[in-house]
């Protein structure tokens, strides 16, 4: 385990007022940072009553931890997001997107969780399952992933991992600025994304809720209904929408049934 990263970055849009409702602490997946809440999920949260934060994790966006990005893995990244979520003025609701979902199992199987959602999730079998069918799909898909480099960023490039990534009607102005906020992504964290994700069932009594989109060609809907399945839930399906969910034009589709959930299933069973 590295050291605590102390310089993390943080989005935050809050309500107008204070409430009941919990915080909620919003996870990215790899090869970005935490900005990818902030054009649509953060403030429609927060419009609706709750609290809502995006991390980078180190090495990622504006934090720290670029000298050791190379070497941290999925369990540095879970103290960093325990970190932020201590600092919190409650326990949050943990939501993390594909390999921020996976570091949000990670903390499922390590302590107390108040609330969990996992969107986009790695299956249970791990990357490896994932990596092959990409590979089948576009073979070029790993070599242009070694070959990111966000500030030299070429045209090919960035054509290859488009369809993978989003929709074909993506907004423009998204798509450019999402292109600046792409990283390099650490070694070690894929090789942890690699092998058995649920090696050990969470001590937690969490059942996280789990949802998938139909027209994502890195995490299918099957491997959210392996993930539910894990779990002993039944995952949310949403038709359309690309991987990066949270930044297609038809956000909302996502948005919606993760505050139902938050305001009736997870209300119901904090109340039982």
């Amino acid at each position: 385990m590295l050291p605590p990263e102390p310089n993390l970055e943080v989005r935050s849009r809050l309500p107008k007022r204070a409430n009941g409702r919990p915080p909620l602490l919003f996870v990215h997946g790899g090869y970005c940072d935490g900005w990818c809440w902030e054009p649509h999920f953060l403030p429609w949260f927060a419009a609706r009553g709750y609290a809502a934060h995006a991390l980078s994790l180190r090495g990622h966006g504006r934090s720290g931890g670029q000298e050791t990005m190379f070497v941290a893995g999925l369990d540095d990244f879970a103290v960093d997001v325990a970190r932020i979520a201590s600092g919190l003025p409650s326990p949050p609701v943990l939501i993390g997107h594909s390999m921020g979902a996976a570091i949000v199992e990670r903390l499922l199987v390590s302590g107390p969780v108040r609330a969990a959602a996992l969107l986009a999730p790695v299956p249970p079998a791990g990357l490896g399952p994932v990596a092959h069918r990409l590979a089948a799909y576009q073979p070029e898909y790993l070599v242009n992933l070694h070959r990111l480099d966000a500030p030299h960023l070429s045209g090919d490039v960035l054509a290859a991992l488009r369809p993978l990534y989003f929709s074909d009607d993506v907004a423009p102005e998204v798509l450019i600025e999402s292109m600046a906020h792409l990283t390099i992504e650490s070694p070690r964290a894929i090789l942890d994304l690699t092998l058995m994700l649920q090696h050990r069932r969470p001590r937690s009594a969490v059942r996280p809720f789990v949802l998938g989109v139909a027209g994502d060609r890195i995490s299918h809907p099957g491997d959210a209904r392996a993930t539910a399945s894990s779990y002993d839930t039944t995952a949310t399906i949403v038709p359309g929408l690309a991987h990066m969910m949270m930044l297609e034009r038809e956000w909302e589709t996502v948005a919606q049934p993760l505050l139902t959930w938050l305001e009736k299933d997870f209300a119901l069973t904090a109340k039982g």
